[in-house]
This record gives structure tokens, C-alpha cells and sequence, in this order.
């Protein structure tokens, strides 16, 4: 018997927005029933202030994931496409009261819905957003990937490939993923290695900006015919300019704030500032 909390128990018996809204603005669906939790959520959105007005969801699933699957429709009425793109699934834990560790990936399972509701929607406007890594399935058991791993390690501190299954179920069938899975933690911890900004040379600091520029994010911004172009850089303040396309792009702002801004304070150990001039 699974240790619930009094809060995750009263969802799970009287959830809340069960159902489907009726020709909705945004659909996101995860999961397969094959494999076992899936999770359809529909939303209603304002156009002009890109408010979420109204959420509902059906889930085929086990009790946290529709306790957390009805949390989450609370969670971002009201709140703009913006604002609900912060929430993780830790939020969504400790909303609950928490939930074991085995059953983390339901809440795993409303991030991902929220995320791929809001790129419904924006698709549907015909605007393009930058999607950081690229949909490869590394769990064929679960259908899970390697995006959404990569995910859970960075925003729940995952270290063993035991952690990466208790919140995405990614390895939890045959088996046969889990020496990929080991590399995805290997390379992603890594990579996190902080490079000190401080300490450097301006020279240095500029070769440093231009490498991560190089090969973290204009690989990602040329898939849409866009590109970042160091400018100047001012002791700790880095200035950069948007070219080609992304220099007129509707979503330029967030695109700055989730990708350029991102990566460059998660390469750099230091209280660097990132201006778009």
C-alpha cells in the first residue's frame, strides 16, 4: 500500500475538471494506454492575453496520476501560457503533499501534457518554437524520450538510472534501455561542469561565449533559419543580437529567455547578465 497523502487521497476520490472541453484551443495527449498511464488534457484560452480560461482532462491511470492530472487543471487556470510553462512536476508533488518516489511519474506525465498543450496551440497560430532537444524514443517499453528524460534529471537532481525510472518509467520493462539511459545521466551531469567567467581574460571570455554560442545554440536556432551573434561583452554583461530570422520572429522574446538566456547561465559559473540589443 502506497504511503498517500490526505490531500493526493481527497483529489484521487473527487478530482476536479474531469471531462473534455468541447472544440478546444490547445489538446495535449501523452502517454499510451498500451503501456500503462496516458493522460489527454484540453484547454481554453484567451487570444489577446494568452490566459488559461478553462482546463480539463481524462486519464487512464492509477490514483496519483489522477490526483496530479486534476491538480494540474488547478494549477494553471487563470495563469497565462507563459506562467504555466514554469510549472514541473515537483510543483505538482508538492501541491499533493508529495508522492512516493515510485509514483513521480504521474506527475511527470501532467508536465509533459502541459508542454505539449501549449505547443499545440502556438502551432496552431503557425508560430515556431525552438524545441531544445529532439524527440528520440530511448524507452520503446514506455514510449519515453530522451527529451523527457533529460528533463526529469535537471529539474528533480536525478543521479541513477533507478531515480530516471521512478519519475518517466523509462526503463521499467525490458530493460534493455537502461545502459542508454546511464549515458543520457553521464553526459548530462558532464555538461554541467560550470566554466568560472570570472577569472577570465576578456579574450578568453569572448572565445568561451562563441564556443557555447557555436554549439549549443545557433544549432538550435538555424532549424528555423535564425542566429546569434555575440556583439560586445562588458565584464560580466554579455551582449547579443538575433539574425535572420529570429530577428523578426513573434516568439523572439521567449526564445531568448528559454534557450539563449538558459544555456548561457547553465555553461557559465558566474552572475553573468545576457542582453538582447
Amino acid at each position: 500500500m502506497w504511503n498517500y497523502t490526505e490531500k493526493m487521497m481527497e483529489y484521487f476520490k473527487n478530482p476536479k475538471n474531469v471531462g473534455e472541453i468541447e472544440n478546444p484551443d490547445a489538446v495535449g495527449e501523452v502517454g499510451s494506454i498500451v503501456c500503462g498511464d496516458a493522460l489527454k488534457l484540453t484547454l481554453r484560452i484567451d487570444e489577446k492575453t494568452h490566459k488559461i480560461i478553462d482546463a480539463k482532462f481524462k486519464t487512464f491511470g492509477c490514483a496519483s496520476a489522477i490526483a496530479s492530472s486534476s491538480v494540474l487543471t488547478e494549477m494553471i487556470k487563470g495563469k497565462t501560457l507563459e506562467e504555466a510553462s514554469k510549472i514541473t512536476n515537483q510543483d505538482i508533488a508538492d501541491y499533493l503533499g508529495g508522492l512516493p518516489e515510485q509514483k513521480m511519474h504521474c506527475s511527470v506525465m501532467g508536465m509533459e501534457a502541459l508542454e505539449a498543450a501549449i505547443e499545440n496551440y502556438y502551432t496552431k497560430k503557425g508560430v515556431k518554437r525552438i524545441i531544445g532537444e529532439q524527440e528520440r524514443v530511448v524507452c520503446k517499453c514506455f514510449n519515453v524520450t530522451e527529451k523527457t528524460i533529460l528533463k526529469a534529471i535537471e529539474l528533480n537532481n536525478l543521479k541513477t538510472v533507478d531515480e530516471v525510472t521512478h519519475f518517466t518509467k523509462a526503463g521499467g520493462g525490458c530493460g534493455g534501455c537502461k545502459g542508454e539511459i546511464e549515458k543520457i545521466i553521464k553526459d548530462f551531469w558532464a555538461g554541467k561542469e560550470k566554466i568560472d567567467f570570472n577569472s577570465m581574460t576578456v579574450v578568453e571570455k569572448i572565445k568561451i561565449v562563441e564556443r557555447i554560442l557555436n554549439e549549443d545554440i545557433n544549432p538550435k536556432l538555424k532549424a528555423d533559419g535564425g542566429f546569434l551573434e555575440l556583439v560586445d561583452i562588458e565584464g560580466n554583461k554579455i551582449k547579443v543580437k538575433f539574425l535572420g530570422a529570429c530577428s523578426t520572429c513573434p516568439s523572439a522574446g521567449l526564445t531568448f529567455k528559454d534557450v539563449v538566456q538558459k544555456d548561457l547561465k547553465n555553461k557559465i559559473n558566474g552572475e553573468i547578465e545576457v542582453v538582447l540589443v
